[in-house]
């Protein structure tokens, strides 16, 4: 049975291909963050982060089509997270039970993208995103492409969308209110109780309800 291999390293030389392709682009994102963080987002050109990261302005376009996309591609691995969990959940759980469960796990690992996450340079880096107009818009649009994706991973059509729209809004809050209080000073340890208590809290609003509660 064949291994893949021409014979003559054509899958080995792929593979170092697309790895100095990862490599040179968080090289250029890394120099553009530094830039940034040192000087804000808008007041640092392309063509500087470009000679910072000793590339020529049209590669590091090929590598980030806009410059919101330097800063900003650190989240993409998360765009679609949540349409994953549920398409990957196991039989018998519902998709919120899953999804709870995957967030819950995220506090614990104090993943930066729930906010609860007290590391100096993740810090330094919400800060910059949060405080820039254009990223928040752009970090929205990310938000946007995930809510489509869990639609279509829920079923489609518009129970769907509107089941979507919820929870990753829902996702989206509960990680700015732990951003909120980390910012204000909060070590992650002492805001984790909250944080695992306020989102199952949300959960449970999301499958009963808001007025459940109120009855």
């Amino acid at each position: 049975m064949s291994d893949g291999s021409d014979g003559s390293g054509g899958v080995r030389a792929e593979g170092l291909r697309e790895r100095k392709r990862r490599q040179t682009r968080q090289a250029v994102s890394d120099a553009a963050v530094a830039l940034f963080l040192e000087r804000g987002f808008d007041a640092v050109s392309v063509a500087e982060v470009a000679a910072a990261a000793e590339v020529s302005k049209p590669t590091l376009f090929r590598y980030f089509p806009a410059k919101e996309d330097l800063v900003l591609h650190r989240f993409a691995d998360h765009e679609g997270e949540a349409a994953r969990v549920v398409a990957g959940r196991p039989g018998g759980v519902s998709p919120l039970a899953a999804l709870e469960r995957h967030f819950i796990e995220a506090l614990d690992r104090r993943d930066p993208v729930t906010g609860l996450c007290d590391a100096p340079e993740v810090l330094a880096f919400h800060r910059l995103v949060y405080g820039t107009p254009s990223l928040v818009a752009r970090l929205y649009a990310f938000q946007g492409r995930s809510e489509r994706a869990l639609a279509e991973a829920l079923g489609g059509g518009v129970p769907a969308r509107l089941a979507a729209g919820q929870i990753v809004a829902v996702l989206r809050i509960l990680a700015e209110e732990n951003w909120r209080r980390i910012a204000a000073g909060e070590s992650a340890d002492r805001v984790r109780p909250d944080a695992g208590a306020t989102a199952r809290l949300a959960f449970a609003r999301l499958a009963t309800g808001i007025d459940a509660d109120r009855k």
